[in-house]
């Protein structure tokens, strides 16, 4: 495929990006999140910590880098593309403690990185001169982002909430769900938000808030099943081979330094706050795919830091090649170890086993 068509195309990728953003939000079901809340935002903040720590000491210790770009790029290893490893889980139906970590770490750890990469860039700028504002206003853009997607993915959120009792049948909630997550997307670039957050937000509003938000999902997941084909195809088809040629070791250290700091800090903080062997030994396999977010960061690199915009564009698009397709089979792997595979199929199971039990004594 020509590359012009493959950016043609890019709206569907962007779509299929929004409602896998608006599935990870069901997984935000508040009274399971006060139960697993605190542990989570350890486990994320240690992964995304221990990715950031490992690359910046490789690149800024061992290739002698200079601080800024050791720092910005370190930042963007911190954010993990969670569309591969979730419909991973989908594909083999897998449930167990593993997966019940997985899903809300991938979401939250957007949320750091996304913050993280603030703060790099701010260092950045002051460390080569080119701080144009005070550091309390360079540090407060990204909260304005991530405070400003959460609060407009709730309030459309509401709209689709109070929307979806109003539907007929379940042709027209699908169109609505459709709409508004496409309405979601285009109000997030609107106001320069980021998309992923404001469906994670809808996702999480609505599931919350709807009496039968797995009817809406339903008929979501429905539809998406072409769409997604088509985004991984258009994936593959945006990977650029020649980049093998011309990284170096420098990105072949990033790729290796990333993937050790993540399974590191997976691994530190699921043991600090005890966490099931599984999810201590496996969930830093699952968090390796890389993708959107380090993507369009590295066009804000383009636009404030272009005098490192060529190198870090170029060892981020490697470790996409690179995790794009080896992440899922990491994942895999990982729920296969952990013994979650069909895990979906055997707690029903059980729960039906349990609800016979009850029903004869």
């Amino acid at each position: 495929m020509p590359r012009k068509d493959v950016e043609s195309f890019s709206v569907i990728s962007e779509f299929a990006l929004a409602i896998i953003a608006f599935s990870i939000g069901s997984e935000f079901i508040i009274k399971d999140m006060m139960k697993l809340g605190k542990s989570i935002v350890i486990i994320t903040l240690a992964e995304v910590i221990g990715a950031i720590a490992v690359v910046f000491s490789v690149m800024y210790y061992v290739f002698k880098q200079p601080f800024a770009f050791s720092i910005v790029l370190a930042s963007m290893s911190a954010a993990t593309a969670p569309a591969a490893t979730l419909l991973v889980i989908q594909q083999y139906r897998a449930f167990g403690p593993l997966t019940k970590t997985i899903i809300p770490v991938v979401a939250l750890d957007d949320v750091f990185g996304i913050m993280a990469f603030g703060i790099a860039m701010a260092l950045a700028k002051m460390s080569v001169g080119q701080a144009e504002h005070s550091l309390f206003r360079m540090l407060s853009k990204p909260i304005l982002e991530i405070g400003g997607s959460i609060l407009l993915g709730f309030l459309i959120g509401l709209l689709l909430v109070l929307a979806a009792k109003k539907a007929s049948n379940r042709d027209a909630l699908q169109g609505l769900s459709l709409a508004f997550i496409a309405i979601a997307s285009g109000l997030s670039n609107m106001f320069g938000f980021s998309p992923l957050l404001t469906n994670i937000a809808m996702g999480a509003t609505l599931v919350n808030l709807h009496k039968n938000p797995k009817r809406v999902y339903g008929v979501v997941n429905d539809f998406v099943a072409p769409v997604y084909v088509l985004f991984f195809t258009l994936a593959g088809a945006s990977l650029d081979l020649g980049i093998l040629a011309t990284v170096g070791l420098m990105g072949i250290a990033y790729v290796f330094s990333r993937a050790a700091g993540k399974m590191i800090g997976a691994s530190i903080g699921a043991r600090l706050v005890e966490a099931e062997e599984a999810v201590c030994k496996y969930l830093g396999l699952t968090l390796l795919p890389q993708g959107g977010v380090s993507i369009g960061l590295s066009l804000i690199v383009r636009q404030q830091l272009p005098q490192y915009a060529v190198a870090i564009n170029t060892i981020i698009m490697f470790s996409v090649l690179i995790y794009e397709v080896s992440g899922p089979i990491f994942a895999k792997i990982a729920i296969e170890k952990a013994g979650e595979v069909d895990g979906l199929k055997k707690a029903q199971l059980s729960s039906q086993r349990q609800e016979t039990e009850e029903i004869a004594v």
